[in-house]
């Protein structure tokens, strides 16, 4: 059992029979009253954000998170198919468990998370950024840089961005899984 001194960001929590994982939080000490803490939480599973306030000392039942590469290896009707890269073991997920699934390509990288005491996979997250192959895209006009023009492009992920105009087929690219926008051409 934990209490609300081990509160920090990324400290996940059960509640209620769900995972719960600090955002933010923050200790209050009113002039008048007992102390609290205000906190956010991000419910794991379902990616739902709440308000919640303890009050100082509250015993809470800590949960423990593991966070572990694997590679991507297929997809079928199954779902995501996954290799540890440590053991070599391999699970699948459902598709729609996977964030970002567009920027995913087969022999990427990619992080999951378990709850360590039932080995549940929980959740993945991409890297911050990946490096895909431009498959297709329309070539630019000459001389239509100086506006800062863009053009779609579609990746080898199945992904379709805005790259600029002297983007071509062929090249790759690096993009942030966040928002997915470009970041650069890499060489």
């Amino acid at each position: 059992m934990a209490d609300t001194t081990n509160f920090r960001n990324g400290f996940t929590m059960q509640i209620d029979g769900e995972l719960w994982q600090i955002v933010k939080f923050q200790h209050v000490k009113p002039g008048k009253g007992g102390a609290f803490v205000r906190t956010t939480l991000k419910n794991i599973r379902s990616g739902r954000v709440v308000d919640k306030t303890f009050r100082a000392g509250e015993k809470v039942q800590g949960a423990r998170i593991e966070r572990r590469e694997h590679q991507f290896l297929y997809e079928d009707s199954l779902g995501l198919h996954f290799m540890n890269m440590e053991d070599y073991e391999q699970f699948s997920l459902p598709t729609d468990q996977i964030e970002k699934r567009a920027f995913l390509k087969e022999g990427g990288s990619i992080d999951i998370l378990f709850h360590a005491e039932t080995e549940e996979p929980l959740l993945a997250e991409l890297p911050k950024s990946v490096e895909l192959l431009v498959v297709k895209s329309d070539p630019g006009l000459r001389g239509d840089t100086a506006t800062g023009a863009t053009k779609p492009a579609t990746l080898e992920s199945g992904a379709t961005i805005n790259v600029p105009l002297f983007i071509s087929e062929g090249d790759l690219v690096r993009v942030n899984t966040d928002t997915g926008d470009y970041i650069t051409r890499v060489t």
